[in-house]
C-alpha cells in the first residue's frame, strides 16, 4: 500500500531549506520561505525535540492558516546538518474566519451571555442579556469548563473541544450553568474563533443561550427507575452507540491533557524545574495509557460486531515491521534495547487490512518492549511457509508458562500483573483482527527463554 510522502530539509539553524509544494505553501502562507526559520510553531518545535535528542520523532501535525487545518503525520529524522522531515496522511480541511466586533461592543441576545475566552479557554470577558441568568460573581477566575458544565453531544463529543483542536466556529456546545438558589441552566453555547494580526489563534467569542432551566436532581430518575446519565442516556453498554459515546466523550479531553503535559515535560515554552517537568511526563504517561485503554473498548466492540471484516489490501509485511520499529524506537532505546529488524530489501507480500496489520505489529512489538530486561534484543523476522506469510517478534523476556500460553489470548487477561502496562485486551484484539483477515496469531515460549509472537497471514505471490 503506498502513500505519498512530503519531503522537508531543516538546516542546523532552524531554516527550511527544502520543502515539497505543500509544506512550502505552508510556510510561505505563515509569512516566510525557503532559507528562513521554519514559520510553523508546532513543527518548529518537534525538530528541536528530535535535534536535541538526536532521535528520531515520528508524531502528530497541527497546522492551520486563513485558508485551511492542516492534519498529518510528521517524522523527523536529525543529522548533524540538520534535520529531514517526512509528511505522510496530509489532510486539509476549508476553514472560515469571520470578523467579530469586540464583546464589549456586541449587542447581548435576550435570556444569553455573551463571553470571550483566551486560547486556554480562559473566560476574558462575560456580558448579560436581558432576562437571562445572573452571572456569577467569581467568572474572572474561571476557565470555560469551569463556568460552564460541557456535556457531550449525540456523538459522545465535545463541539468546543474540536473547535479548539481546529481553531474553527462551533456550535450545539450543550452547556449547564449555576443558576439562582439550587437551579442549573440549561444552555447552548456557538463560538467563532479570533486571531491576532499576524493569525495567531488568540481564543474564541460567543453566545450562551438559555434553553431550559432544571432543578439539579442528582441521580434523578425518569423512566420508571432507570438511572439516566446525561452524557450517554439510558444506553446499555452493550449499544454500539453507548460505546462511541464513551469513546468521544473520553478521547477529546484525554488527548488535550496528554498534549499540554507533553508540551510541559518537553519544556516547549521554556525551562522549569526538572521535578515538575517529571510529573508533567507522569501525567502525559497515565493519560496515554487511558486512550489507549479507549482505543481498546472501541476496538472491542467493533471487532465484535457480527459481520465484521477486515480488509484484504496488498502490503508488505517487511515494510510494517521497519514502520512499527520507527515508531516504537525510540521507545526501546530509553531501555537500551536494540531491535534486530527486517532490512529494507527483505519482503514479504502478504494480503491483509494495512491499518489493521500495522496495529498487530505495534503490540506485539510494544509487548516485547515493555516486558524485556534493560540492555537485551528483540528479533523481527519475515517467513513463507507454503502458502502462509509470517512475521515473528521474538525478545529475551522472562517467557511464559505452558499455563499461561493457555489464557494469554483471552479478553483481559494479564497473566497475573499488577502494573499499569496495558488493559489485558491487546492480544486478544490483535488475535480476532488475524482471523479477521483469514490468518492467526501464535505464541511459543518457556519460562526464562524469552517469548516468540508469530502472526500468519494469506501469502501473495509477486510476478
Amino acid at each position: 500500500m503506498s502513500e505519498r510522502i512530503i519531503h522537508g530539509r531543516i538546516d542546523r539553524s532552524g531554516a527550511l531549506v527544502s520543502a515539497d509544494a505543500p509544506l512550502l505553501r505552508l510556510q510561505q502562507r505563515a509569512g516566510a520561505g525557503i532559507g528562513k526559520p521554519l514559520a510553523l510553531p508546532h513543527l518548529a518545535r518537534l525538530v528541536a525535540l528530535a535535534q536535541r535528542l538526536q532521535r528520531d520523532i515520528s508524531r502528530p501535525l497541527y497546522a492551520a492558516d486563513d485558508h485551511s487545518d492542516i492534519h498529518a503525520l510528521v517524522r523527523v529524522l536529525p543529522d548533524e546538518e540538520g534535520a529531514n522531515l517526512e509528511i505522510s496522511d496530509w489532510r486539509a480541511s476549508a476553514v472560515t474566519v469571520p470578523q467579530m466586533p469586540p464583546v464589549a461592543e456586541t449587542a447581548v441576545r435576550p435570556r444569553s451571555w455573551s463571553w470571550e475566552c483566551d486560547q486556554q479557554l480562559r473566560v476574558v470577558a462575560l456580558r448579560e442579556g436581558r432576562d437571562a441568568p445572573p452571572i456569577p460573581e467569581d467568572w474572572e477566575a474561571c476557565s470555560l469548563s469551569e463556568l460552564f458544565e460541557l456535556q457531550p453531544d449525540e456523538e459522545g463529543g465535545f463541539p468546543v473541544l474540536r473547535a479548539l483542536a481546529r481553531q474553527s466556529s462551533f456550535e450545539g456546545q450543550r452547556v449547564r450553568a449555576d443558576g439562582s438558589g439550587d437551579a442549573r441552566v440549561a444552555m447552548v453555547l456557538t463560538g467563532e474563533p479570533l486571531f491576532d494580526a499576524t493569525g495567531r489563534f488568540t481564543g474564541f467569542r460567543g453566545t450562551a443561550i438559555v434553553e431550559e432551566a432544571t432543578q439539579s436532581e442528582p441521580n434523578h430518575v425518569p423512566n420508571g427507575g432507570a438511572l439516566v446519565d446525561p452524557a450517554f442516556g439510558s444506553l446499555p453498554l452493550s449499544d454500539p452507540q453507548f460505546g462511541r459515546r464513551i469513546d468521544g466523550a473520553l478521547r477529546g479531553p484525554l488527548s488535550r491533557i496528554i498534549a499540554t503535559a507533553e508540551t510541559i515535560s518537553g519544556q516547549f515554552d521554556g525551562p522549569i524545574r526538572a521535578d515538575y517537568a517529571r510529573y508533567a511526563g507522569d501525567i502525559a504517561h497515565a493519560g496515554r495509557h487511558l486512550l489507549g485503554l479507549v482505543d481498546d473498548l472501541a476496538d472491542l466492540q467493533n471487532i465484535e460486531r457480527p459481520g465484521f471484516k477486515a480488509a484484504a489490501d496488498e502490503i508488505d509485511l517487511g515494510d510494517l515491521a521497519r514502520r512499527a520499529v520507527g515508531l516504537l524506537g525510540m521507545k526501546a532505546e530509553e531501555k537500551g534495547i536494540r531491535i534486530d529488524a527486517p532490512r529494507t530489501d527483505d519482503k514479504m507480500p502478504a494480503t491483509g487490512e494495512f491499518r489493521r496489520v500495522l496495529q498487530v505489529l505495534l503490540n506485539l512489538l510494544g509487548n516485547a518492549i515493555r516486558y524485556s530486561p534493560e540492555n537485551s534484543q528483540i528479533w523481527i523476522r519475515v517467513d513463507r511457509e507454503g502458502d502462509r506469510a509470517k512475521i515473528t517478534v521474538a525478545d529475551q523476556g522472562q517467557g511464559i508458562s505452558s499455563e499461561q500460553q493457555a489464557v494469554v489470548f483471552e479478553k483481559f487477561e494479564r497473566l497475573g500483573r499488577t502494573d499499569s502496562g496495558g488493559s489485558g485486551l491487546g492480544l486478544y484484539i490483535a488475535r480476532r483482527l488475524a482471523r479477521a483477515m483469514d490468518g492467526d496469531l501464535a505464541v511459543e515460549s518457556a519460562p526464562g527463554q524469552g517469548a516468540r509472537f508469530t502472526l500468519s497471514l494469506p501469502a501473495r505471490d509477486v510476478d
